[in-house]
């Protein structure tokens, strides 16, 4: 039972708004470490302070997973949030050298944990997470309209603007540049223009639909995943707080029987002193 009280105690301590702020402070700072890291300038200006002081944010950060490790037990792996955490940590315990050299860049995803330590930044990213099978609905959406604009676009500019137009894969890829609003007007439209001076529709009318209509679909079906996760979570919170768990009542109609009880005893006493 102690054990038990000592990793609630522990993981009580780790979710404190003072600890996550010094953890916040760290990877900021170490942010900011590996940023001076990619000048040889500046990393020979600061000296070997830097990488010591690189060195003791990692191993707060190995202490602070091992901590976790104790006080969740198992259920440390149930949580992606903490996978991830590990996993970047662990990155930065690989030799950087040898063949695993190139697992030194990496080291940079230890600013990710922002993400992990910051709620706000969390829900964001599991927003966009539960949002993917309709953005990837949109996104076949908008494969299927490219498809088709582009064979418009070869039969009828192929001939003229081979560059741009002169097969499948070269009208997507101009399409693409067109829907990213890039020069379209003066690098491709215009010029097409003057050999097709109705050729405008055709490019307005994929505008309209390839970049502000798609635009919007996937701004709405994030905020709409946003809502939807906001409004679950208030849910639940509201549950937590006005639903007594079912063992917690038993143990009170309990105590309620044992105090009726107790009370008609009382009353019986009574009753036979007074007489």
């Amino acid at each position: 039972m102690p054990r038990l009280n000592f990793r609630e105690d522990l993981s009580a301590w780790l979710e404190r708004s003072s600890v996550q702020g010094f953890i916040i402070t760290l990877i900021v700072i170490n942010g900011v470490i590996l940023g001076i890291q990619t000048s040889a300038a500046l990393t020979d200006y600061f000296g070997n302070g830097l990488y010591l002081l690189d060195q003791l944010i990692l191993a707060v950060f190995v202490l602070e997973i091992m901590l976790k490790l104790i006080a969740t037990g198992r259920g440390f792996f149930r949580s992606y949030w903490n996978l991830f955490d590990f996993f970047v940590v662990a990155i930065a315990l690989v030799p950087a050298s040898g063949p695993f050299a190139v697992l030194r860049v990496l080291r940079v995803l230890r600013v990710l944990r922002l993400i992990s330590v910051v709620p706000r930044l969390r829900f964001v990213v599991e927003a966009l997470l539960h949002a993917i099978p309709g953005i990837a609905s949109i996104g076949i959406l908008i494969l299927i309209l490219f498809y088709v604009f582009a064979v418009v676009a070869t039969g009828l500019y192929g001939g003229a603007f081979s560059d741009w137009f002169g097969s499948l894969g070269r009208s997507m890829f101009t399409l693409f540049q067109i829907m990213t609003l890039e020069s379209w007007s003066m690098g491709i439209v215009r010029p097409v223009m003057q050999a097709f001076p109705f050729a405008w529709i055709f490019f307005v009318f994929f505008i309209l639909v390839a970049t502000f209509t798609m635009l919007n679909l996937f701004i709405g079906v994030i905020v709409e995943t946003m809502q939807t996760l906001h409004t679950r979570k208030d849910e639940s919170t509201n549950t937590e707080k006005t639903n007594v768990p079912a063992n917690e009542v038993a143990v009170l109609t309990e105590e309620i029987r044992f105090l009726r009880k107790e009370v008609s005893e009382l009353k019986d006493r009574l009753q036979r002193l007074s007489r």
